[in-house]
């Protein structure tokens, strides 16, 4: 990876054709993921989602070599599916095999197939499954109606009804945690950190397994508070820049600004999660593993 330019190894990954008789969520995201371990993060996707038959896959992918061959002079494709009918998943399996210029992976089958044979169980076979609207899909929904309205510190009197309390400066990350939480259906509340003011009184009420400090180290936090400064001064009339703490990104501020939170951090005995460096979804990741343990959640189950 490290002898191709960007522009280089986003040429180089193929379109990736994700093939679904649902919408192909599930196909995405792991063609998305794949190709991120070579660098893309935002690959060629063409996505033929909701067939019916076998012959309507036949016939994409018969059109789809040809284009490929007058236009690349190269027949090969790469194909992601997600195919729950048997009948047309083992017809299109069988195509591909007698066709090697299709490289063709099943996203689901052998991760379905496995969880049949441990449990014992037989798979329901219904295309799109994952998005049956069901009391999951509420429960997230207002996981997410309750997260926008406690962000930035509001209604602190609700702090003890949320699933997760995240506490910490500000750009450290706070607000988008709270949402990729609250997708995953975790009430979540942020609360701001601020030397000059005076916490809610009510984050001593919370449930210190439910309470997580985000850290950050100051070099980062200076550098990302510059460039918001610099950013804000940019906008007509200088509006935002002026609403920002003249101490905002002064080293020494932030320095006291880190080390009060902390303290008030290990008052609470909250659980410290440094941010920098890392995707959202990372942190997001190893908030849950602890937030697991303490609290661990029934399997959602589809009737």
């Amino acid at each position: 990876m490290h002898n191709h330019t960007p522009d280089e190894r986003a040429a180089r990954v193929p379109t990736i054709h994700v093939v679904s008789d649902s919408i192909g969520e599930t196909a995405q995201v792991v063609a998305r993921a794949a190709a991120a371990q070579f660098g893309v993060t935002n690959p060629r996707l063409e996505v033929f989602s909701k067939i019916k038959s076998y012959q309507e896959v036949h016939d994409y992918l018969v059109d789809h070599v040809a284009y490929h061959q007058r236009t690349f002079g190269d027949d090969r494709i790469l194909v992601f599916y997600t195919i729950v009918d048997a009948g047309i998943r083992h017809e299109l399996a069988a195509f591909t095999e007698r066709h090697p210029n299709i490289l063709a992976v099943d996203v689901m089958t052998s991760a379905v197939d496995a969880i049949a044979e441990m449990s014992g169980m037989e798979p329901v076979n219904e295309p799109g499954a994952l998005r049956v609207v069901d009391s999951n899909y509420f429960r997230r929904i207002g996981a997410i109606e309750f997260t926008i309205a406690h962000d930035d510190g509001r209604a602190p009197e609700d702090l003890t009804r949320a699933d997760i309390v995240l506490l910490g400066v500000s750009r450290s990350s706070k607000t988008p945690l709270s949402i990729y939480l609250a997708q995953q259906g975790y009430k979540v509340a942020n609360v701001p950190l601020d030397p000059s003011t005076e916490p809610p009184a009510q984050l001593f009420e919370v449930d210190r397994t439910r309470l997580f400090g985000l850290m950050i180290s100051p070099e980062v936090l200076i550098s990302i508070r510059q460039k918001r400064i610099k950013k804000a001064a940019g906008k007509t009339g200088g509006g935002q820049f002026a609403m920002l703490s003249k101490n905002y990104a002064d080293p020494e501020y932030i320095y006291r600004d880190l080390e009060a939170s902390r303290a008030l951090m290990r008052r609470l005995g909250c659980i410290v999660v440094h941010t920098e460096g890392r995707a959202v979804e990372e942190t997001a990741q190893e908030i849950l593993r602890y937030y697991e343990r303490s609290h661990p959640t029934a399997a959602d189950i589809i009737d």
